[in-house]
């Protein structure tokens, strides 16, 4: 194993990122297992943070190749973690198969248009987000819908902390209509 160099870094305006595999054997394991070291600098930091990823898979992979693969899992696991919780994907609410199938077809529905909402109308920045922050920034606003001749109005509180959000959102989805 080799020792990481302990000076500065020459731009801390780069990030830096370095991998290194090592054997490593705890007390309860029977045999040693290959750990691989991800150190991370991000640029504008002055410290690394260091991730530790103990596998099995063979050494015909890099050790970058096997952290990549790692992390895909645990994205999809964030996932799955969201249909589950935000949209009740886990849930069966009766004996009956058709009413459970048609129960997650909407859940699944829900989720879909979900995506398709934070793919096309949220800025670059928040396209990201989980379902339980979006409703709480678009769908749970307390407003008050206000007809004023032939048009509607959305009221909102002057108090609403995503108002600015609320209303790019909506802009943006206005804009695919009239495309």
């Amino acid at each position: 194993m080799s020792i990481l160099p302990i000076s500065m870094p020459s731009d801390v305006s780069k990030a830096e990122i370095y991998y290194e595999e090592i054997e490593y054997q705890a007390k309860s394991w029977t045999k040693p297992r290959k750990v691989i070291v991800q150190s991370v600098r991000p640029a504008g930091e002055l410290f690394f943070t260091h991730s530790f990823f103990v596998t099995n898979l063979i050494d015909a992979f890099s050790p970058k190749v096997i952290v990549r693969s790692y992390q895909k899992r645990g994205t999809m696991e964030n996932f799955i973690k969201e249909a589950k919780n935000g949209f009740n994907l886990d849930k069966m609410c009766s004996h009956s198969f058709q009413v459970n199938e048609v129960r997650m077809m909407l859940s699944l529905l829900a989720y879909n248009l979900t995506n398709w909402l934070r793919t096309l109308c949220f800025p670059e920045g928040q396209k990201n987000m989980q379902i339980q922050t979006i409703r709480t920034k678009i769908i749970k606003v307390a407003s008050k819908l206000v007809k004023s001749g032939r048009s509607l109005y959305f009221k909102l509180s002057s108090s609403f902390v995503y108002q600015a959000f609320f209303w790019d959102v909506l802009q943006r989805i206005q804009t695919l209509r009239l495309e």
